[in-house]
């Protein structure tokens, strides 16, 4: 087993109807452009609020994906 490096990222992700949503959609969209994601910490969760009402539930996210550096 070779020894590897990882990045850490920070994404937030954004749904009307949950956190888990939420996060789901910030892993979904980063992975269309990263390789090889490994780990998603979630770092903070809040909701934006109008008329008393939840509007929009956000989650911020440290994503960790293996780092391959360009040859």
């Amino acid at each position: 087993m070779s020894d590897s490096v990882y990045k850490i990222i920070e994404v937030v992700g954004t749904s009307t109807t949950s956190w888990e949503d939420a996060a789901k959609n910030a892993v979904e969209m980063a992975a269309r452009t990263l390789e090889d994601l490994r780990i998603a910490e979630v770092v903070r969760q809040d909701v934006t609020i109008e008329d008393g009402k939840v509007k929009l539930y956000r989650v911020r996210l440290n994503l960790s994906f293996k780092y391959h550096p360009e040859l």
